[in-house]
């Protein structure tokens, strides 16, 4: 099945990634100074800056929303937005200030200078993981497939190609540059699709009147540990490294905090609009691809051309945001926090900056690879959830406390628990179900407490 755009929709859209192009390459020059500069703009992100970077970067999973909506319907928004919101205004109330303050590069250098080299080196691997661009770029390539009908291979390397390649030469500075003109469609792009859909369906209490009601209850039909596992697998927000990268590089806490606390206004305006807009489609529309929910109610005579290649855009813009993001932090951790640590250990100046960059080209070209055998964006943010922020949370909020840890178990204390959550994780699906009916996070997260309990030294 393939999209029919308009020639004036394909004009939006090109002109579009001809604008994103130019304003990330155009940040070459002056994001060579220093690494510092490279990969957190110097510090200097103002607060306009902050907002529109985190909101549009957070959203990478749009197609996986829209689907979620037309299966489950307000259940979306219970696992997906309030424990997100809960968690990051937590984040900006006590941890915001923190960070901002001890002026670290990223999370594996946090761990490198409270517990040990080789913690560091270890966070770092789980980071990598935690940070994958890869669910993303399955995403576009999907989407990118579904618009033009071209095969799934060569839109997973047009997809990578465009979302990475500006920020090669410009860094973090170009990501944020770029994420304003991302963050301006993708709001345009829903409101457009809201406001004609409900111009052309009538509102909410008439549209809706045929949707199944379990499409209204809070569970979606699922168990309440279902629902209670993906409300502790956004504790992610804590150790989430776009979080810690834009805090870094606010230009001062006071901006880091308020940012935060804009950013969640935001994203629940952008959350009821998808809610919305995915409700509708599913009243109006019968599909085997809940995927393109979206995209179908918007071509089902809802927009007219170039409206329509706006929102197109709009959701184009919502996933390369989340790309081009998780795509440089992935780079920056494995080019700089890995390899770079691991071969020039005493080299500040340039050094880092070359190892991320060789970074972009070697994460870009394993998101490819791995894109291939990534089934479900939702799936994947649930296992990746339930191993690894077992394994990153405790430690990380540790290193905000008194407490400390003997540095010979500093190792160990960061990886047992994410090792225990995948023995779990396996032994569940050899089971076709959780052993003791217990979700694998559980007893990660409740190693990593014992682990801090026997770990411990004397406070500082």
């Amino acid at each position: 099945m393939t999209a029919q755009l308009h020639f004036l929709d394909w004009l939006v859209i090109a002109a579009y990634i001809l604008v994103l192009l130019y304003l990330g390459i155009s940040q070459f020059k002056q994001n060579r100074t220093s690494s510092e500069q490279y990969i957190l703009a110097g510090r200097k992100l103002s607060l306009p800056a902050f907002v529109a970077t985190l909101v549009a970067t957070w959203y990478g999973g749009i197609l996986g929303i829209g689907e979620n909506i037309y299966l489950y319907g307000i259940q979306t928004w219970f696992i997906f937005g309030l424990p997100y919101y809960i968690f990051a205004i937590l984040f900006s109330l006590f941890l915001a200030d923190k960070i901002r303050s001890k002026k670290t590069v990223s999370i594996p250098d946090h761990f490198r200078s409270h517990y040990s080299p080789n913690a560091g080196i270890i966070s770092a691997v789980l980071v990598l993981i935690l940070a994958s661009p890869a669910p993303y770029i399955l995403s576009l390539g999907i989407l990118i497939k579904f618009l033009s009908g071209i095969p799934l291979s060569w839109a997973l390397i047009l997809a990578t190609g465009i979302s990475m390649s500006y920020t090669w030469f410009g860094g973090f500075n170009s990501v944020v540059k770029t994420d304003y003109v991302q963050f301006i469609f993708m709001f345009a792009g829903f409101a457009l699709l809201l406001f004609f859909s409900w111009m052309k369906l009538g509102p909410p209490s008439t549209a809706f009147q045929e949707i199944p009601s379990g499409h209204f209850d809070p569970m979606g039909g699922k168990s309440s540990g279902y629902v209670m596992v993906w409300f502790f697998i956004a504790l992610w927000t804590f150790i989430d490294p776009g979080f810690h990268q834009r805090t870094s590089a606010a230009d001062s806490s006071k901006t880091a905090r308020n940012g935060i606390l804009t950013a969640v206004g935001f994203w629940f305006i952008f959350d009821m609009m998808t809610l919305l807009t995915g409700l509708y489609a599913k009243s109006l529309i019968t599909t085997n691809e809940p995927m393109f929910a979206f995209v179908m109610l918007a071509q089902e005579n809802i927009l007219p051309p170039v409206l329509l290649g706006i929102f197109i855009t709009g959701l184009l813009a919502t996933l390369m945001s989340t790309v081009d993001s998780f795509g440089f932090i992935s780079a920056v951790t494995f080019g700089r926090d890995i390899l770079w640590r691991i071969k020039s250990p005493k080299s500040e100046n340039q050094k880092p900056m070359h190892f991320t960059q060789s970074g972009i080209i070697a994460v870009g070209f394993l998101a490819v690879l791995l894109a291939f055998t990534i089934p479900s964006v939702i799936d994947l943010w649930f296992t990746i959830g339930t191993v690894i922020i077992p394994g990153l949370l405790i430690p990380f909020l540790l290193t905000f406390t008194s407490i400390t840890i003997r540095p010979k178990f500093t190792s160990l204390f960061i990886l047992l628990p994410p090792v225990f959550s995948a023995l779990w994780l396996a032994g569940s699906s050899l089971e076709l179900h959780s052993i003791f009916s217990l979700q694998a996070f559980y007893p990660g997260i409740f190693l990593s407490m014992i682990l801090a309990v026997i770990f411990r030294t004397s406070s500082r």
